[in-house]
């Protein structure tokens, strides 16, 4: 369901807009088998399980636009981004069986900016509130399993829910509110891979792609790190990752891509 508001064509509003809606997939996270690479137990009395806490520390560049206004360019550092990040939940996992595997990434982002007007005259001050909810699952299966390699292939979707709210602030449009919303599925398509180097060190990465026109026109994903096995459960990555989605439906558009270093943690039980 999507709403409009009333027409607007102030540029520095519209920039302001465009930082809130920059954090539409910041720090968006895989699942735990993903973000570190750590492989699952041998699975010899069944399921294994993995769970991963994780930092993406991403800043993103694009296009976007709503509300009926020019698209604008977005350019964003990471701290940019958490200047208006308001609350979020982010949380990944895999489950394994044999060479059989499912992974799950559910995050949840609301942030919000504002500007004022320059004239006062409809409204004295625009607020933005934005609201993600974005999920991803895939099933995998693995194809080399050695000590020293492992490579898993996936096929799955990522799911994305956008909800933007505009409150004017004084003048003629207060005490309106205006809204759009929109949200779409990516299937997406991939492998996963993990190299042993010397000691507890490893290799862990992977790249996905998908869209295909069924939901945004394209969409990938890649990610490489150096990982670390501190414990027989717990292992540490750092790395880096970029991820890009080109979406569009009249005038809601997406089209960005973002990066930056990214950290994390893998339990296993």
């Amino acid at each position: 369901m999507r709403g409009k508001g009333t027409s607007m064509t102030d540029h520095k509003f519209a920039a302001a807009i465009a930082v809130a809606i920059h954090l539409l997939a910041a720090g968006h996270a895989w699942g735990a088998d993903m973000t570190t690479g750590t492989e699952a137990a041998p699975a010899e009395t069944g399921w294994t399980f993995n769970a991963a806490p994780y930092v993406w520390a991403a800043g993103i560049n694009g296009t976007v636009g709503q509300f009926g206004l020019p698209p604008v360019d977005v350019d964003a550092s990471f701290i940019d981004v958490m200047k208006n990040f308001d609350m979020g939940f982010m949380g990944a996992g895999e489950a394994h069986l044999d060479r059989f595997g499912l992974a799950l990434d559910v995050q949840y982002i609301k942030v919000s900016t504002g500007a004022d007007t320059p004239r006062g005259f409809a409204a004295d001050r625009i607020d933005l509130t934005s609201t993600t909810l974005s999920v991803f699952g895939a099933g995998m299966y693995r194809v080399v399993d050695t000590e020293a390699a492992s490579v898993d292939l996936m096929l799955g979707a990522r799911t994305w829910w956008v909800d933007n709210e505009l409150d004017p602030v004084g003048g003629l449009l207060d005490p309106a509110d205006y809204s759009d919303s929109d949200s779409w599925i990516d299937p997406m398509i991939g492998a996963k891979g993990r190299v042993k180097l010397s000691g507890d060190f490893y290799l862990t990465g992977w790249g996905l792609i998908g869209g295909f026109g069924v939901g945004s026109d394209l969409t990938w994903d890649v990610m490489g790190a150096v990982g670390y096995e501190a414990t027989d459960s717990v292992s540490l990555i750092a790395g880096y990752r970029a991820l890009g989605v080109d979406y569009s439906n009249g005038d809601f558009i997406f089209d960005v891509v973002q990066s930056g270093p990214i950290i994390g943690a893998s339990i296993k039980f």
